[in-house]
């Protein structure tokens, strides 16, 4: 008998971790090759982990709600044959006699390190912030409660606390100088006064109480960031798409007839909004600290609807490379995988810059939230009929043209009001100087 290490897989692009949500299959059920294991979460997208061998489960090592690793072990399987050894689990350099005795022992040890940290950790359920099982493994053998946890400052991704931060804390735990009457402190940063607790709701008898979903809290999590992090400064133009609507009307039925894809005026916008980019380029960019991001390619996150009402933004890679038709089939593509919630872990991997359409809810404009750590976020307004006055060599007329708003959120940290603006001004310009005369 062998033993197979099932581990967590790359979950995508600078995706380093997921949260178990569901395991399929319990300890000693028969495994057939492709059998789906168990369903995990990243920030936005579930996933499923397939067993890449046939065999028994024997070991499962985190439990619901655990977040784990991308590489780490997350189930053993046992297999049939003396000869069939775990691939994931054996390094290309290791003599082959010694493989299976090693790739058991190095399962053992990875089991034994689970049940240790499983047993150790504190609870950590009611807090809002992430630690990893290491972590909270210290914190418990030190005897760090979950108060004076909250308390570290954390140098890791978004604030997390590393084992270092740890670490450090529990070395100078001890050193803080006593206070006193007469005593000189020095540097020491008083706590900051705790924020007043939110009043308590009033409830009647006909009120419902609805547990916000996994994806609810986190996205309700990070616009309180966003809005925390960049100073969201907004400009607003008014575009006249007469010209786009009439171009689509006439040539929709032919496009769908070749191409096989609905028109829809979404990969027009896209496409629009690319070519501005290109024309702005330090729009595109990110800041990590006192440092600019400028980046390379650029990718468009699309807002999308998924089933239970949230939004979700899936990315289009290297948009300005896409020609109006590769546009529609990659926006139909992600906007049919969202609304059957099946867009992958790296479909919404990347992003540098977000439009939202929030004039197919009516909407005529809006105030949208960055999405970080971008530092501009498009809104599209609803297309209406409008009377406007109409410049021509004979004098102005007044006529029915087809108006839409766009909003324009930037960060104002890096992001100043004329480039914000003309960034606009740029689209607006692309978007009615359309040849209504061209093909597809």
């Amino acid at each position: 008998m062998a033993k197979f290490e099932l581990k967590l897989p790359k979950m995508g692009e600078s995706v380093a971790e997921a949260t178990i949500t569901s395991w399929l299959k319990e300890v000693g059920d028969t495994i057939e090759l492709d059998d789906t294991i168990v369903e995990v979460a990243t920030d936005k997208v579930d996933s499923e982990v397939p067993s890449e061998v046939e065999g028994k489960l024997v070991e499962i090592l985190f439990e619901k709600d655990a977040v784990v690793q991308v590489g780490q072990t997350i189930a053993i399987i046992e297999t049939e044959g003396e000869d069939v050894a775990s691939t994931a689990s054996v390094s290309n350099d290791t003599p082959s006699n010694e493989a299976p005795a090693q790739a058991v022992a190095e399962v053992e040890k990875t089991v034994e390190v689970a049940k240790e940290t499983t047993s150790t950790a504190i609870d950590t359920s009611s807090s809002d912030r992430f630690y990893s099982p290491l972590v909270k493994s210290i914190a418990q053998k030190e005897g760090i409660s979950l108060s004076e946890l909250e308390g570290i400052s954390g140098t890791g991704k978004e604030g997390r606390v590393t084992k270092n931060d740890i670490l450090s804390y529990v070395q100078n735990r001890g050193n803080a100088p006593v206070k006193s009457n007469d005593a000189i402190q020095f540097d020491i940063e008083k706590p900051k006064k705790a924020a007043p607790a939110p009043a308590p709701v009033q409830m009647s008898g006909e009120d419902e109480i609805i547990e916000m979903s996994r994806m609810g809290k986190l996205i309700s999590k990070h616009m309180v960031d966003s809005v925390q992090t960049s100073p969201h400064v907004q400009s607003f133009i008014e575009i006249d798409v007469t010209n786009i609507v009439n171009w689509r009307n006439k040539v929709k039925n032919a496009f769908q007839q070749r191409e096989g894809e609905k028109l829809t005026f979404t990969p027009i916008f896209m496409q629009a909004v690319a070519q501005t980019i290109k024309k702005h380029p330090m729009i595109n960019i990110s800041l990590d600290g006192d440092k600019i991001i400028k980046r390379g390619n650029i990718n468009l996150g699309m807002a999308a609807a998924l089933p239970d009402g949230n939004l979700i933004v899936p990315v289009i890679k290297n948009a300005d490379e896409l020609s109006l038709v590769g546009m529609t089939k990659k926006v139909n593509d992600l906007a049919t995988r969202s609304r059957a919630n099946k867009l992958k872990p790296d479909d919404i991997q990347g992003g540098t810059y977000t439009v939202t359409n929030i004039g197919s809810f009516g909407s005529i404009t809006g105030t949208p939230i960055i999405n970080q750590p971008q530092v501009a976020i498009l809104a599209l307004g609803a297309i209406i009929k409008k009377p406007a006055v109409i410049e021509t060599p004979q004098g102005d007329l007044i006529g029915i043209r087809h108006k839409m708003i766009v909003s324009h959120s930037y960060d104002h940290r890096v992001v100043n009001g004329a480039l914000g603006g003309m960034f606009i001004k740029t689209f607006k310009d692309i978007i009615e100087a359309w040849d209504v005369n061209q093909d597809f």
